[in-house]
C-alpha cells in the first residue's frame, strides 16, 4: 500500500478559510506595521472564533533586568480570586508555570486576545498559577536582551512563590513557537546560574535552532519551501542580528548546545506540516541521549498554529486536554526513573 502524502487536517483548512476572508488588507512589510497588522487581526480573529475569556484573578509586575529594558509579567490564578500567600515552610501551595508567548520574536504579547484567554483557561483548568512572561520585541531590540529577561520573570516566579499562595518545588517553564525558544534558554541558563528545582519543561511547537539547519519544509505545500526558508531567515536577522556565529549559541539555539544533562523533564509537541517540527523533534533525541526524561508528540495534519484553534479543530482539542492532563500531574510528587539503561556519553557516539 502506497504512502499517502501528507495533508492538512480538513478542519484546520475549513478554519483556516474562514479566517483569510477576514483578512482585509495585505501584511505589511515593515516590522512595525506588520506588528500593527497581526494585533488587530487577534482581535478580529477571536472575536469570529467567539474566543471565551474567563474570569479569573490577575496581576500585572515590571521585573528590573541588569543592563536590558524592564520585562512585564502577568500572573494568572485558577479562580476568581488571588491565592493567599504561603508562610515559609507551609505546605499546599499551587505549582507554578512560568510560560512564554510566541510570535516569531517579533510580535505579540501577554495582551493579545488569543493568548490572555488561553492562560486564564490553562490557570483554572489545570489548577496552576501563570506566570505569563513578556520580552522585548524585534528588531527594536535583539538578543541577548530577551533570553535575559525571560530569565528575570523565571527568577522573580520562583522568588514571589509562596507569596502568589504557590510552591516553589512545583516550579514548571513553558512556551510555544519562539517562546518556546525562549522557554528551553531559561533552563539552561538556570541549571548553569541558580539549579532551582523545574519539574517540567513544556514546549509546544519551539523553535530550538536558529541557524535554520533542523527546518524542515518536506510536504508542506501552502508554501514553498523557498519563501519558508527565506521567511525564516528574516525574522532570525531581526532577532539576533546579522553576526552568524550568534545562531549557535546555547541560549539562542538551546539545540545546539553542547551539554544537555541535567535539565528539567519535558514534554514537547510538533505538528506535521510545520517545518519547525524537526527542532522539537532533534531536541526530544538530544535530551534523551542525555538522560532526561522526554516525550515528544507529533500531530498529524497539525500545522504551526493550529493547536491555538480549540473548538473548532478535534487536534487543537486533544492536545488542550493533553497540555492540561500535564500540568495536573505538576500536583503529584514527580517519579523517579533512575539512571538511564546507557550513560549519555556513551548513547551519543
Amino acid at each position: 500500500m502506497a504512502r499517502s502524502k501528507p495533508t492538512v487536517d480538513a478542519f484546520v483548512t475549513a478554519v483556516s478559510g474562514r479566517l483569510a476572508a477576514l483578512q482585509q488588507t495585505p501584511e505589511p512589510k515593515d516590522p512595525v506595521g506588520r506588528r500593527a497588522h497581526a494585533a488587530a487581526f487577534d482581535r478580529v480573529s477571536s472575536e469570529a472564533l467567539g474566543t471565551e475569556t474567563l474570569v479569573a484573578a490577575t496581576e500585572d509586575h515590571t521585573v528590573h533586568v541588569p543592563g536590558h529594558p524592564d520585562a512585564r509579567l502577568r500572573v494568572y490564578w485558577p479562580d476568581q480570586q488571588r491565592l493567599p500567600a504561603l508562610a515559609d515552610g507551609a505546605s499546599g501551595g499551587r505549582p507554578v508555570l512560568v510560560y512564554f508567548f510566541g510570535g516569531g520574536f517579533t510580535i505579540a504579547g501577554i495582551d493579545w486576545i488569543g493568548w490572555d484567554a488561553g492562560f486564564r483557561r490553562r490557570a483554572r483548568e489545570a489548577g496552576v498559577i501563570i506566570v505569563a512572561g513578556e520580552y522585548s520585541l524585534a528588531p527594536e531590540v535583539r538578543y541577548p536582551a530577551q533570553p535575559e529577561q525571560c530569565w528575570s520573570v523565571f527568577e522573580w516566579a520562583a522568588e514571589h512563590a509562596r507569596s502568589l499562595g504557590g510552591d516553589p518545588d512545583r516550579l514548571a517553564i513553558g512556551g510555544a513557537s519562539s517562546g518556546g525558544n525562549l522557554a528551553a534558554a531559561v533552563t539552561l541558563m538556570n541549571r548553569d546560574r541558580a539549579k532551582r528545582p523545574i519539574r517540567l519543561q513544556l514546549l509546544e511547537a519551539p523553535a530550538l535552532d536558529l541557524t535554520r539547519g533542523h527546518l524542515d519544509a518536506r510536504g508542506i505545500t501552502q508554501v514553498p519551501g523557498a519563501i519558508l526558508r527565506r521567511l525564516a531567515r528574516q525574522l532570525v536577522l531581526q532577532y539576533l542580528g546579522p553576526d552568524r556565529a550568534t545562531q549557535r549559541k546555547p541560549y539562542a539555539s538551546p539545540l545546539l548546545a553542547t551539554d544537555h544533562r541535567g535539565l528539567p523533564p519535558a514534554v514537547i509537541y510538533t505538528a506535521e506540516m510545520d517545518p519547525l517540527r524537526g527542532d522539537g523533534e532533534a531536541y526530544a533525541r538530544v535530551l534523551s541521549e542525555a538522560g532526561v526524561p522526554v516525550s515528544c508528540v507529533r500531530y498529524i495534519g497539525q500545522t504551526h498554529t493550529s493547536g491555538g484553534l480549540t473548538g473548532h479543530v478535534p487536534a487543537a482539542d486533544h492536545l488542550h486536554r493533553d497540555v492540561i492532563t500535564t500540568l495536573r500531574t505538576l500536583h503529584e510528587e514527580p517519579t523517579s526513573y533512575g539512571a538511564p539503561l546507557r550513560e549519555p556519553a556513551e548513547a551519543s557516539r
